[in-house]
């Protein structure tokens, strides 16, 4: 089996068993992860679905890979089970309001946003969010994560300094 795919496999359940606990909490702790845990479920399932474009993966075995939790869960991950192209995705996409301004910036030019960009500027937005309330477990969960994306933040300033890119030492994810 293809390390990948068995990668794929373990996070799926975890997604799909942590959603399920955050539900059993309940109160504003289900309230405030369910969002962050469907968020990172349907970044799975798209980025799972770019990624298999041009590989032999069967669409039953992309399937299978899609957490089933998340905004587009289930209509969504049928639509892009069988999408063909990132166009196809982009317009399935649209079809839902929260990722519907996902590839705005997105592009292959000097200045453009990648897909995992967008991403991590969406997952600050909805992370921040969960320091709006009071008595949940959330907000652990979000300053962790929170944590992460400063320290990939650190990394990539390091890098384009490191490379003399300064030009690009800008295009971090801003946190707050």
């Amino acid at each position: 089996m293809n390390i990948e795919i068995l990668r794929n496999k373990l996070y799926k359940t975890y997604l799909e068993d942590f959603y399920a606990f955050c539900v059993e909490l309940g109160g504003v702790t289900a309230e405030v992860m369910c969002p962050i845990l469907a968020f990172e479920a349907d970044r799975r399932a798209i980025t799972i679905t770019i990624n298999s474009f041009r590989t032999d993966l069967l669409k039953d075995d992309i399937e299978n890979l899609y957490p089933t939790c998340g905004t587009l869960y289930p209509e969504g991950l049928k639509f892009l089970k069988n999408a063909e192209d990132r166009e196809e995705v982009r317009r399935i996409l649209d079809r839902y309001g929260a990722y519907k301004d996902l590839h705005t910036g997105v592009g292959d030019g000097p200045n453009d946003k990648t897909l995992e960009d967008r991403f991590f500027e969406e997952e600050v937005k909805i992370l921040s969010l969960a320091f709006m309330d009071s008595f949940h477990l959330g907000v652990f969960f979000a300053f962790v994560k929170l944590k992460e994306q400063e320290n990939r933040n650190i990394v990539w300033i390091a890098e384009c300094i490191a490379q003399k890119n300064k030009s690009k030492v800008e295009n971090y994810i801003p946190i707050f």
